[in-house]
């Protein structure tokens, strides 16, 4: 039986990833198949990141996160809701922030900068990094990344990969989302020992 140190778990990014990975079996052939996946998804990321935009403005609970400032965005601020449209610069600022995390999903290497990458996705949803005006509850987060991970199964589904092909890509970018979920969950835990972590 192989010994977890669980207090390291929250405290040390990459031990917790290594162990996540090691759990779910996310491995070297998984990243292989989602670098593989690179450029058949990457045409389709427009496409993409527009329906996550479509689907959070459908909600008044998910969309009136984006009216505080974001961290890095120098640009007008909409005062309401109804100032806040699609083509709105601030909504064009977050879809190329999207665009370039789903590129570099399928792009970048699995080393200790992406891991840091995947982690800071999650806190920076929170007031600990990033705006501290912004404050997403782990609801819309966990409904984010529901919807994002369905849009991406129907996008594989769709590329008419061989079918041992397609199996192996669906299964690691299952786990890779299941990864992602975990690095945003941990931010949103009242675990001391979480102001600690890397």
């Amino acid at each position: 039986m192989v010994q977890i140190d669980e207090q390291r778990l929250e405290t040390d990014l990459g031990y917790r990833f290594q162990y996540l990975t090691e759990f779910m079996g996310f491995g070297a052939e998984d990243i292989s198949t989602i670098h593989a996946a690179a450029g058949a998804i990457a045409p389709l990321v427009p496409t993409l990141v527009n329906a996550v935009y479509e689907k959070l403005n459908t909600y008044d609970a998910a969309w009136r996160h984006f009216l505080p400032r974001q961290s890095g965005y120098g640009g007008a601020v909409p005062k309401s809701l109804e100032e806040l449209t699609q083509d709105h610069e601030i909504i064009r600022f977050r879809k190329e922030h999207l665009a370039r995390y789903l590129a570099a999903l399928v792009t970048k290497p699995y080393d200790g900068k992406m891991v840091a990458y995947l982690d800071m996705v999650g806190k920076m949803h929170t007031p600990k990094a990033g705006s501290s005006e912004l404050n997403v509850p782990l609801v819309q987060m966990n409904a984010l990344l529901g919807f994002v991970a369905d849009a991406l199964t129907g996008t594989i589904l769709s590329l008419g990969l061989e079918r041992g092909q397609e199996v192996r890509t669906l299964r690691a970018f299952n786990k890779l989302l299941w990864l992602q979920n975990d690095l945003i969950n941990r931010h949103y835990q009242d675990n001391p020992a979480l102001s600690t972590a890397a």
